[in-house]
């Protein structure tokens, strides 16, 4: 039996989430809907502006929302990160910690500026991010555990580690080590624009082939470059032996290896979409890694990622993650 049910690794970011409107983001020339890395400096001017909303934060970035849904959950994951020493370092680790997610920064996270990812949300429930990687940057396969791999039974990789050369070398790296001992692999698109100017990225992360993708009808449309998500699924097919790809309020399509699945979304007022894709991976590794078919694993995701839409924050409450299982 393996240690960990999901090996993942991806940029750590300190989430700072806002509520604003689409006024905000016409005067700050922001495109809506889409991640954009900036520069310290164009983050920290955009800081000074978002104050006056209030926001909170917490311990971020795509994989490791994922994993701590899973640990919340009652599974058990590690994660391989980069953090700088400082304030925001330290409460990402603690953070990790609390939620119960192995890190292999314990206790030798050095000099830098841990990134900051900023979250705007408008009344329609989109998400905007300015992100500052920071040390995340400089993600490397020197960050790599592979005997964290090899006890885990999935390697998860991040798609916005596609955005450095280090990150990407990372995720190659880890997608080796799992492919030589028959882990399984995972990988997730993260975001329509770096799908877009990163493809060639993707194509050499995902080599020969990957066990199991999570995107969105955007994600699949821009890497398979198809204008209907049934020619998508096709091309899909040719490169990943499993995926999921969500569809909003039409729920989600899953494909087991043999058969494609209709997963039904629960209808709910969506308020915040930040971390619902996240959650949706991080709850269907779960249910695999629990025995569940592809199908109930795709219900509970679907489930799950009603329920984060439906709040304020990319994270449940522990009581929320837990009741998904019960």
């Amino acid at each position: 039996m393996s240690k960990y049910d999901v090996y993942g690794l991806g940029n750590a970011l300190v989430d700072m989430e806002f509520e604003i409107d689409d006024q905000f983001l016409e005067e700050n020339n922001i495109d809506k809907g889409v991640m954009t890395l900036v520069d310290e400096n164009q983050q920290h001017e955009l800081i000074s502006q978002l104050d006056a909303f209030g926001g909170n934060k917490a311990s971020g970035g795509s994989a490791a929302n994922t994993l701590i849904a899973i640990s919340s959950m009652g599974g058990s994951s590690y994660y391989s990160c980069k953090v700088a020493d400082d304030e925001l370092g330290q409460f990402y680790l603690d953070d990790l910690k609390t939620a119960g997610v192995d890190c292999n920064m314990d206790g030798k996270h050095k000099g830098g500026i841990t990134g900051k990812c900023l979250v705007m949300v408008t009344p329609d429930a989109e998400r905007t991010m300015h992100t500052f990687l920071g040390v995340s940057s400089e993600l490397s396969p020197y960050e790599v555990s592979e005997d964290a791999i090899k006890n885990s039974g999935f390697c998860y990789l991040e798609g916005y580690l596609t955005t450095s050369e280090t990150g990407k070398a990372a995720n190659i790296e880890a997608h080796r080590i799992a492919q030589a001992n028959n882990i399984r692999t995972a990988l997730t698109f993260s975001d329509p624009f770096v799908v877009e100017h990163f493809h060639d990225g993707f194509s050499e992360t995902i080599g020969d082939g990957i066990d199991l993708l999570f995107c969105n009808e955007a994600e699949a449309l821009s890497y398979t470059r198809k204008d209907s998500i049934d020619d998508a699924v096709d091309v899909i097919r040719t490169f990943a032996r499993t995926f999921a790809i969500t569809l909003g309020a039409e729920g989600a399509a899953v494909f087991d290896g043999e058969q494609l699945i209709e997963i039904d979304a629960h209808a709910v007022k969506a308020v915040d979409t930040n971390g619902a894709g996240d959650l949706f991976a991080g709850a269907f590794m779960y249910g695999l890694s629990r025995g569940m078919s592809y199908e109930q694993s795709g219900k509970l995701a679907s489930k799950a990622s009603s329920i984060i839409v439906s709040q304020f924050g990319p994270r449940l409450n522990i009581k929320q993650y837990q009741s998904l299982t019960k």
